[in-house]
């Protein structure tokens, strides 16, 4: 499917200022004339309203990533899709929004005897209604609530607490609890375990029964840790959780950046019905890191 056309914000700006140059010249005084002062029209506001952002249309998410990269995300056990099951996974399924110049996604599924892979993406235009306010600004309080909710480290390192907890294997082993509140960036309220060293097979945990990944990265070192990323758009962090569930255990890692006002979410997880196999955290976060860059790629152009 072809690619819409993002239009800058700079060419809306050219064309309203035009409409409201016309409009000036036939516009009569008086008090529709005041009026429309009063409401921002005339010049020393129209100088201070903030600036809208880069982008004013979205593209179609489905057909963003390069096919390639969508077919080394999701994995097979061996075995050849054939052509018609093929197109089934690697085609992915456009999400459901009621307005695709505000928010857009899609969502791919493999399934093998090795396990499952879930892979989405999620991006949000956003829109500032306040004329102080501009549409990266707004985006980017948009972006800092989800980095603060997902309680990522600002120096990238993990908490003392989470990486004493991870010493102790029998510590909340099976262990699930409540729900997550964000279900685009948490485990869609599915039960929620504790992250584990990669080296054995036990599933260490917080006492306190609450995971937010750090201990993955406390166990197998700062570069698979939860953290902010500096080179990805304007603003970016990393997420990576071990959840268990009755029916198995996955590992969620979650990417999300902001450039100028889009923030995009790749979320991407392994699930494994064996809970003595824990997916690993290196693979899946740097196919994720990697399709998040081939996105950001993508937005620059």
């Amino acid at each position: 499917m072809q690619r819409k056309s993002f239009v800058s914000g700079a060419a809306l700006v050219a064309a309203v200022a035009l409409a409201v140059g016309l409009t000036g010249c036939t516009a009569g005084s008086g008090a529709d004339g005041d009026a429309a002062d009063a409401k921002g029209g005339n010049a020393a506001s129209s100088s201070a309203a903030a600036q809208p952002g880069r982008y004013q249309t979205l593209p179609e998410a489905c057909g963003l990533p390069a096919p390639g990269t969508v077919r080394g995300m999701l994995p097979g056990d061996g075995a050849q899709p054939s052509g018609a099951e093929a197109e089934k996974i690697y085609a992915g399924q456009a999400d459901v929004t009621y307005d695709t110049d505000r928010r857009v996604g899609c969502h791919w599924k493999r399934e093998t005897t090795a396990g499952t892979r879930h892979l989405s993406l999620d991006i949000q235009r956003v829109v500032s209604y306040d004329s102080a306010v501009s549409d990266d600004d707004k985006a980017q309080e948009i972006y800092a609530n989800k980095e603060l909710a997902a309680k990522i480290p600002s120096d990238g390192s993990s908490s003392s607490a989470s990486s004493s907890a991870s010493s102790s294997p029998s510590a909340s082993k099976g262990k699930e609890t409540g729900k997550d509140g964000d279900d685009k960036d948490g485990d869609n309220g599915k039960g929620e375990g504790d992250d584990a060293p990669e080296s054995d097979g036990a599933m260490p945990g917080d006492p306190s029964g609450t995971s937010d990944g750090a201990s993955a990265g406390a166990s197998a070192g700062a570069s698979t840790a939860p953290r902010v990323l500096d080179d990805l758009g304007d603003a970016a962090f990393l997420n990576d959780r071990l959840i268990t569930t009755d029916s198995g255990v996955h590992r969620d890692i979650t990417v999300v950046f902001r450039t100028s006002n889009v923030i995009v979410t790749i979320t991407y997880d392994q699930w494994s019905t064996d809970k003595r196999m824990l997916p690993g955290s290196q693979e899946l976060q740097d196919k994720a890191r990697s399709l998040a860059s081939e996105l950001a790629e993508r937005f620059s152009e």
